[in-house]
């Protein structure tokens, strides 16, 4: 009963905040926006240049979506970010306002992802002819980009490793925080301090962010990284002369992973595309039959596209379930081990007998994105044949109706899934321009997000299970970070989503 009062408690106090003739809400409680804490609207410039005749109206439900991200996550910002270092705690409890533990560089790129998307929407909004929320806030992201980069390098470590094609030095990043930047403990024991998808997470934000800003640090970033991903592409050839392929799930693990491939895809076609019309080559090594290691070039266009092609035929051809969905992993390698070609050591193939469950939605969302974008870039039918398949019998095995509330889909929130649905969300919204199917699908994680923001929004904060809310022993209302990024993250893609269908 004391958690519903609060809750009703910090809902009127919302609701009195947002009055017009009560000014910024200064309240001291429980209070939901505290002045001292987010960044004040400035008053319009006089001399603005914008006429506001000309401000185009957005659809209603597109701003209320971007108004929400960026709410929930500036309260995420001021709770879980820790001095100059931005350090990032792993856990914040609304209740009791006490922060735990530090989170790893996958919770920490959450981060970058969350502004990233928000800063998409700012500017979709700008071009849709309403730049107000724009000129608010798109220059203090840019600046918070910037910053959570910079402070990334608490988890940048350097190690050298054997690959299957050579031996070099990495300066990649560590799943967890070090105390200096640059120092982080990458490798660990047998190398398993740092994993590929990380890697490719942060390519992926990385991207986004050049996208965005123009900052050419970020692509220099992302194509140092991705070569480091691809070097751990499993090049070795099968008794007929053909890469056995896959990515592992790390330089020290034999297992190759759903998440150490498929989520690489999308960012190479993007890297291919950046390419396209330019000259650029890139140097890499393969494998010949007769076990040799030769350097080769092509151009970074052609590279890129080609890598995304294998990857996504390898996960379709080693992991997809006969319910249409795909399983975790391919495992039962063992350790690591290395093999002496012409007195030179590299990295041996490990069978792996095991393709392995459970489905999870990330794995699938992420093969929804890839194929979507592989279609868009080359047209061949199949990624949109998949895409569809994909779209439906994805939602058709992960979404339950009713089991929670009467009316809404219910997605299991077990382990890390809550940031899993995240991006089964975003493949059903990469795969919407071209298949209109998962329109009911996108409705599920609308409905479910304003189910409870409306009904269980505490200081900015959503409980992890938006359907059945928070417990009652307040001690037990963990909000895990990577958790709230995801909700902030999924209403300012909806609202991007929102915006297109109101043309």
């Amino acid at each position: 009963m004391m958690i519903i009062m609060k809750i009703m408690l910090s809902m009127l106090v919302t609701i009195l905040c947002t009055l017009p003739m009560l000014g910024a809400c200064s309240h001291t409680g429980d209070h939901i926006t505290p002045a001292a804490e987010l960044p004040e609207t400035p008053d319009p410039d006089p001399h603005s240049e914008i006429n506001p005749d000309s401000v185009t109206i957005v659809p209603e439900l597109a701003e209320r979506n971007l108004t929400r991200s960026i709410e929930l996550l500036d309260h995420i910002m001021v709770h879980f970010f820790i001095g100059d270092g931005m350090r990032m705690a792993k856990n914040y409890n609304p209740f009791t306002e006490i922060s735990s533990g530090t989170e790893s560089i996958w919770g920490y790129t959450s981060a970058i992802e969350a502004v990233n998307v928000v800063m998409e929407g700012l500017e979709a909004f700008k071009e849709y002819g309403n730049p107000e929320l724009y000129d608010t806030h798109y220059s203090r992201y840019s600046d918070l980009l910037a910053r959570l980069y910079s402070n990334a390098a608490y988890y940048k470590g350097s190690f050298t490793l054997t690959s299957y094609t050579q031996t070099r030095n990495w300066a990649v990043y560590a799943v967890p925080r070090g105390e200096e930047k640059g120092k982080a403990n990458v490798a660990g024991t047998d190398n398993k301090k740092n994993v590929y998808d990380d890697q490719q997470w942060l390519v992926r934000e990385l991207l986004k962010a050049y996208n965005l800003t123009g900052y050419v640090e970020y692509l220099h970033e992302a194509e140092y990284l991705t070569r480091y991903v691809l070097d751990g592409w499993d090049s070795t050839l099968d008794g007929e002369g053909n890469e056995q392929g896959g990515i592992t799930w790390g330089p020290g693990y034999t297992s190759k992973h759903a998440c150490s491939n498929s989520p690489f895809i999308s960012p190479l076609v993007w890297l291919s595309e950046l390419y396209k019309d330019k000259n650029d080559e890139i140097e890499y090594l393969y494998i010949d039959t007769d076990k040799r290691r030769v350097k080769a070039t092509m151009k970074k266009s052609d590279y890129y596209l080609t890598f995304a092609q294998k990857i996504y035929h390898w996960q379709k051809s080693n992991l997809l379930t006969a319910r249409g969905v795909y399983n975790d992993m391919r495992g039962g390698g063992g350790k690591v081990s290395y093999e002496t070609i012409n007195g030179v050591e590299y990295r041996k193939h490990a069978p792996l007998p095991e393709n392995a469950g459970p489905p999870i939605t990330y794995n699938s969302g992420t093969m929804l994105s890839g194929a979507a974008d592989l279609y868009r870039v080359t047209g061949a039918q199949v990624y949109l044949d998949d895409a569809v398949t994909l779209s439906d019998a994805s939602f058709h095995y992960f979404a339950e109706l009713g089991s929670k509330v009467p009316g809404y889909y219910t997605y299991d929130l077990s382990g890390h899934r809550n940031w899993f649905n995240g991006v089964l969300m975003r493949g059903y919204l990469d795969v919407y321009p071209t298949y209109k199917g998962v329109d009911d699908y996108l409705e599920s994680f609308q409905r479910n997000l304003d189910y409870g923001y409306e009904r269980f929004l505490y200081k900015g904060f959503l409980p992890s299970d938006l359907l059945l809310g928070w417990q009652n022993t307040e001690s037990e209302n963990n909000v895990r970070g990577m958790f709230a990024l995801a909700f902030a993250s999924e209403y300012a893609l909806l609202a991007k989503y929102e915006l297109g269908r109101g043309d």
